[in-house]
């Protein structure tokens, strides 16, 4: 190598390393804003500080680091009644943790059914219907979010003075009923799965469902999970959906977002309730981040075989 070629060589070697640097500083300090927030929330969920006559601290406070720790705010959550509901926490806790369940299996349901359609089985208008589908997906959800609330208390299931439980349902109907139009990414990891194994199996006398049910779903573990997942997170973390349909009167079937949400800004909010806001954003994060450190395998092959392909 030329002199001439060593030294751009170099050059180039040193702007990479320079670029790098800078590239990692930049993350390492987003990281560090991004964390910050959440750090805050937790040491605030932790926090056990009185005043001087013994008043519990339980509003926003100046210092960053609390002065002393406990679970007091973890117990008062629990213990605590909220909008004249007893231990209100817990029941917000089931109400979602039941919204999430039921919403999971019926919407990974319907996404499996819609992809392995589009993606392995031929019909007309299928690629207008796929154009349409990519075209809704550019709207946000929450659009929708006042037809859908007409609609569901036309039928009575949401605003129902009398069964006001049967809002629960609707939630379940408005999360579940469209979830089929998400179907792009499992079609992409469908698409990769050989059409030959499905032709010999129809060759072989199966129908389309015994094809679906007992070839395409055992070879899909990683996508199934990865839908699941995004079923389960949506309702257990949604505010937008589960405020309207409920309604502010209706506290005992409230989702946990709406309850965490109503102690400090609801019809009778109370500052002091910070810490326990705080405890209960904790509580709240703690089934989301154990699915995704259990899961994280399928779900990072779940994403990439299904966007490469799709």
């Amino acid at each position: 190598m030329s002199m001439n070629g060593q030294k751009k060589f170099k050059s180039q070697s040193r702007s990479r390393k320079v670029s790098l640097g800078v590239t990692y500083t930049i993350l390492v300090i987003m990281g560090i804003i991004w964390l910050i927030p959440l750090l805050w929330i937790v040491l605030s969920a932790f926090r056990c500080q009185y005043q001087p006559d013994g008043t519990f601290i339980g509003r926003v406070t100046s210092n960053f680091f609390p002065k002393a720790f406990g679970l007091k705010n973890f117990k008062d959550l629990f213990s605590a009644t909220y909008y004249g509901v007893p231990k209100a926490f817990g029941k917000w806790i089931l109400n979602t943790l039941l919204i999430a369940v039921i919403d999971c299996i019926i919407s990974t349901f319907l996404v499996m059914s819609v992809a392995y359609c589009m993606s392995k089985l031929k019909f007309k208008l299928r690629k207008a219907f796929m154009n349409i589908t990519m075209v809704i997906g550019l709207f946000p959800g929450f659009m929708s979010m006042i037809a859908i609330y007409f609609l569901l208390k036309s039928i009575g299931l949401s605003g129902n003075p009398t069964h006001p439980e049967y809002s629960v349902i609707g939630l379940i109907l408005a999360y579940s009923a469209g979830a089929g139009l998400g179907f792009q990414i499992a079609k992409g990891f469908f698409d990769v799965i050989p059409n030959a194994l499905v032709e010999s199996a129809k060759l072989d006398g199966c129908t389309s469902f015994k094809i679906f049910r007992q070839i395409i779903l055992p070879l899909s573990k990683p996508i199934i999970i990865y839908q699941a997942l995004m079923s389960f997170t949506g309702p257990w973390m949604d505010f937008i959906f589960a405020k309207v349909i409920i309604g502010a009167d209706n506290a005992r079937y409230w989702t946990v977002s709406v309850g965490l949400y109503s102690m400090l800004f609801g019809t009778h909010p109370d500052t002091n309730l910070f810490t326990q806001f705080a405890a209960g954003c904790v509580i709240v994060a703690i089934p989301i981040v154990t699915l995704f450190m259990f899961l994280q395998k399928y779900y990072v092959e779940g994403v990439t075989a299904g966007a490469v392909k799709g």
